[in-house]
């Protein structure tokens, strides 16, 4: 299993303080709810500048999430240092299709389900794995970008329209949340959330980070999608990408792919 973050670095697993400790420990009957939410970050909702200067707006991002669980592990699961040990798990039964683009910068991350009567505690684990939508503007597909991107630099500065449709269907278990606050806290009768997050700047790469960050020196960027364009327009699913980006190209989109699942900023593990 392989294990992708944003750097290097393993991401810690931090201990509740004693005041979370208690609050988590409750009966064996105490249940609440608990949210999962999917985010595309600003980079989805507010648009950003790929590293070879191209300006990305979003209008849909749909992604299609299945064998969503959530687990209190002990010891807390850490990507690539050991297997996965749950004390407690719940999951959400069916494929959801979400919008990452819903919204604007000031929305809630989308809310992909909940679920009710879950038993009180600590989830610091999740799971899941993109699959083919089976209906709707998606369908087919687990991953759909759709918008528009402009050279930011270029004389005319024509918007080429794009619609990228991506096969490949990558499996993620993950850690604890790593952000400004913990997730997955949940106590008695409230209700608690998880998050899966995307970082699509693992493609595209951001102009804002240093031309020699590991966030561009290892993505594809937005120009080769932009030479396959016809009349303005990319649309192309990833047999398409296959055929007409460059051998070392599809092996960059294929490598950063895997990439795209978080927790945060927290690491994930790729599912074989």
């Amino acid at each position: 299993m392989a294990t992708f973050g944003c750097s290097d670095t393993s991401t810690s697993v931090d201990t509740l303080d004693n005041s979370q400790a208690d609050s988590a420990e409750t009966a064996a009957d105490a249940a609440g709810t608990l949210e999962i939410r999917a985010n595309g970050e600003d980079f989805v909702r507010q648009g950003f500048v790929s590293k070879d200067g191209w300006e990305i707006e979003f209008d849909h991002v749909y992604v299609t999430l299945a064998d969503i669980t959530a687990s209190q592990s002990e010891p807390p699961f850490e990507p690539g240092k050991g297997e996965l040990v749950a004390l407690q798990q719940v999951e959400l039964s069916e494929p959801v299709t979400v919008d990452l683009a819903d919204g604007d910068e000031t929305a809630e991350p989308v809310l992909v389900g909940e679920i009710e009567s879950v038993p009180a505690g600590r989830y610091n684990a999740l799971s899941w794995a993109l699959t083919p939508a089976t209906s709707g503007p998606a369908e087919g597909y687990p991953l759909v970008l759709v918008g528009s991107a402009t050279k930011a630099d270029a004389a005319d500065a024509t918007p080429i329209d794009f619609q990228i449709r991506l096969s490949e269907a990558p499996a993620f278990t993950c850690g604890d949340f790593v952000g400004d606050a913990r997730k997955g806290i949940l106590t008695a009768d409230k209700t608690a959330d998880l998050e899966a997050t995307f970082h699509f700047d693992h493609i595209f790469g951001d102009a804002d980070a240093p031309a020699t960050d590991e966030i561009n020196t290892g993505a594809l960027g937005f120009e080769p999608i932009a030479q396959l364009a016809e009349d303005g327009v990319v649309d192309v699913d990833s047999e398409q990408l296959e055929q007409s980006l460059s051998a070392s190209d599809y092996q960059t989109l294929q490598t950063v792919l895997p990439s795209l699942g978080h927790v945060g900023e927290g690491h994930c593990e790729l599912i074989d």
